[in-house]
């Protein structure tokens, strides 16, 4: 029960850390590969507000999503007015960046990491793990109903006009760097959210739980569900996140198998599951159709 209890635990926080990429990456268009990054600052800055500052969780994670933002507001102009794979490279680069900050400064823990993190508790209760999943259900609830907010929003129509074509963006009036920004913000905010309930779910953080490897796994995430696509994140979050433990049984072989099916997917599929020329929407749209014409005959 504990176990599948993890598992849920660990596919909700990767829902949080690919819909915040998708923002960034779907709906901005900006390629992002160093997103495990604002994970990690989101997951240090509320370890230390806990374990240093003397904070409880529900001060630190508002706090630790603030930073997270924060760094990425100041990143973000800094490398935005890149394009492409110059800014893919630059992300790259902050992910090490971050990761040596916290390997090699005392103040982080250096690479025995930070331990002794608490559990949230209400009213003196702390949380167990079965309860602690029923708070992050929750917090991908909410977070899930801010992205839909955002994606019919002016301002998200105005990110995605962006991420269309920014010339005609720009001819048209809109401050393509500022939008870009409001983006970039909104998603490292939510890497934040992420890590600050990472780091609280498992009580202890080191600088690798936060390297490249994990930025790319978030990334297949996106693609995989389909990027620009509201649930398409939420479902390759749930598959990636679940498919190592579901293929335990092939242990030897689980990651060239897991490997080998998103190659395929991403040669035949490239818009993801959930993407516009997906076969499974253009068969979902068929079936619709099918079942409103019978409904429309019998009538």
């Amino acid at each position: 029960m504990l176990y599948l209890v993890t598992v849920s635990t660990m596919v909700c926080i990767y829902i949080i850390l690919a819909s915040g990429l998708n923002i960034i990456t779907g709906y901005a268009g900006q390629p992002n590969l160093g997103h495990a990054a604002f994970f990690g600052i989101g997951a240090y800055a509320s370890a230390l507000l806990t374990t240093k500052v003397g904070l409880s969780f529900w001060a630190a994670m508002p706090l630790a999503v603030v930073i997270a933002a924060s760094v990425g507001f100041v990143l973000g102009i800094i490398s935005l007015r890149l394009r492409e794979d110059f800014l893919a490279i630059t992300t790259i680069g902050v992910n090490f960046v971050v990761v040596s900050v916290f390997l090699y400064f005392d103040y982080f823990g250096r690479a025995l990491g930070l331990g002794g993190i608490p559990r949230p508790s209400i009213f003196g209760h702390v949380l167990n793990k079965p309860e602690y999943l029923v708070l992050v259900v929750f917090l991908v609830a909410a977070v899930l109903l801010v992205c839909w907010v955002f994606s019919r929003s002016r301002l998200g129509l105005m990110v995605s006009a962006v991420r269309e074509d920014e010339l005609a963006a720009h001819s048209l009036g809109l401050n393509v760097t500022a939008l870009k920004l409001a983006a970039f913000v909104f998603g490292t905010a939510l890497a934040g959210l992420g890590g600050s309930v990472y780091a609280h779910f498992m009580t202890f953080i080191s600088p690798y739980d936060f390297a490249f490897p994990v930025s790319i796994t978030v990334m297949c995430m996106v693609v995989l569900g389909g990027a620009g696509t509201f649930w398409g994140p939420v479902v390759g979050a749930i598959i990636l996140a679940s498919a190592p433990e579901i293929m335990r049984f092939i242990q030897q072989y689980r990651m060239l198998i897991y490997g080998g099916l998103l190659a395929v997917l991403m040669i035949f599929q490239p818009a993801g599951l959930l993407g516009a020329d997906s076969v499974f929407v253009r068969g979902g749209a068929r079936l619709v159709a099918r079942v409103r014409g019978r409904v429309v005959q019998s009538g």
